[in-house]
């Protein structure tokens, strides 16, 4: 029986080519870290241009190829665009992370509001992978799409879209794994829960400052996590990397929490 590859070899992405999307914060600035370090060459996407090229500068001294692209995910013909500028067969590794979290009472929700939602957090993830596999169909690749827990356990009040758009991110990521892994492709998801990030933060402060009922729910959450912490964008990118890399060559099809024990507790 032949040795396995050394676990170097098997956590490496050097001479990969990997596309990752809401990369100018949060989870995705934290990805995009992780995956250059680990000596893949990168596309950036983000709506934040300044963003991106504040990170592009950042991941310089690991010395791969780093593009960036300024995406409006909300616009399919932006994200035509997208693969239209990239060379040959594409990225071998795709990581949908772009999503926002806006807050708003269930009634309250109207279609232009609901829309938005759907078409940057459920709709590019769509046209993203329908990409993906278009240019890949002959070669294959892994694709990693970003949940979380409010599509398996919803927690928090006025996340009824949100709750709908990443509970079609995990039924996508599971049909496309039994669509395409015959096709040499991988297809997983990471579903975090109560990370804390730039977004997350900003959100909640705007809130506070009208519904003192968050803090309640912030201080029940906590009160429910195993681990009695939040967690850290680090944190789910690690988790994004082994998803990416050749330590879960036989990974697939599943939707990883990383959420400090939420949806076991």
């Amino acid at each position: 029986m032949a040795n396995p590859p050394p676990l170097d070899q098997l956590v490496s992405l050097r001479g990969k080519h990997a596309l990752i999307t809401g990369a100018a914060a949060g989870i995705g600035r934290a990805i995009a870290y992780r995956f250059a370090e680990a000596g893949a060459d990168l596309e950036i996407v983000d709506i934040d241009e300044s963003g991106l090229t504040a990170l592009q500068d950042e991941l310089a001294p690991f010395g791969t190829e780093i593009r960036v692209h300024a995406v409006d995910l909300s616009r399919k013909e932006e994200i035509d665009r997208l693969w239209e500028s990239l060379d040959g067969r594409g990225p071998e590794i795709l990581v949908n992370n772009a999503g926002v979290y806006p807050f708003k009472r269930f009634l309250e929700v109207d279609e232009g509001f609901y829309r938005r939602v759907m078409r940057i957090n459920l709709e590019a993830v769509y046209w993203m992978c329908q990409h993906m596999v278009r240019r890949r169909k002959r070669h294959g690749g892994v694709i990693v799409n970003v949940g979380s827990i409010e599509a398996v356990l919803p927690f928090k009040e006025d996340l009824a879209h949100y709750s709908v758009s990443k509970a079609g991110v995990i039924a996508l990521t599971r049909a496309l794994a039994k669509e395409h892994g015959k096709h040499g492709f991988r297809v997983n998801a990471v579903v975090p829960g109560g990370i804390v990030t730039q977004g997350t933060k900003a959100a909640a402060k705007g809130l506070l400052r009208l519904r003192l009922g968050l803090l309640k729910a912030g201080v029940e959450f906590r009160q429910r996590l195993p681990m009695r912490r939040l967690g850290r964008a680090d944190e789910v990118a690690r988790m994004v990397l082994v998803l990416a890399s050749d330590l879960s060559s036989y990974v697939h099809g599943v939707a990883i929490p990383v959420d400090g024990g939420f949806l076991s507790a």
